[in-house]
């Protein structure tokens, strides 16, 4: 058994849902939030058979996109911020960031 943990972006979040229901695939959605963009994440929790694992990353990789977004970096904290002008940079976003751990036991009540 396995326990497969998807952080993934709040714009995926009803694609990757609908998805794992529609494959018979039970999830736990927790709301996180990321450290870099510091925007809305949603976290997955699905707990498989070890022969379901390929499945469900089929699914997420096909309901989670990478897509280009543009932020403006953060004020730096020391110095004098007088001739600091951000000017928005592109960086990729979205996608999943996906953990397959191990179950040593399961029980459901």
């Amino acid at each position: 058994m396995k326990l497969i943990v998807a952080i993934i972006q709040d714009k995926d979040s009803n694609r990757l849902s609908s998805a794992l229901v529609k494959a018979n695939f039970r999830a736990t959605k927790l709301a996180s939030t990321g450290g870099f963009l510091r925007a809305g994440n949603s976290t997955f929790m699905i707990g498989v058979d070890d022969s379901q694992v390929e499945a469900v990353l089929n699914v997420i990789r096909s309901s989670c996109k990478v897509r280009e977004q543009l932020v403006t970096p953060m004020t730096p904290m020391s110095g004098t911020t007088d001739s600091y002008l951000p000017l928005p940079v592109e960086v990729q976003v979205g996608g999943a960031t996906v953990f397959v751990l191990p179950v040593d036991r399961f029980e459901h009540f």
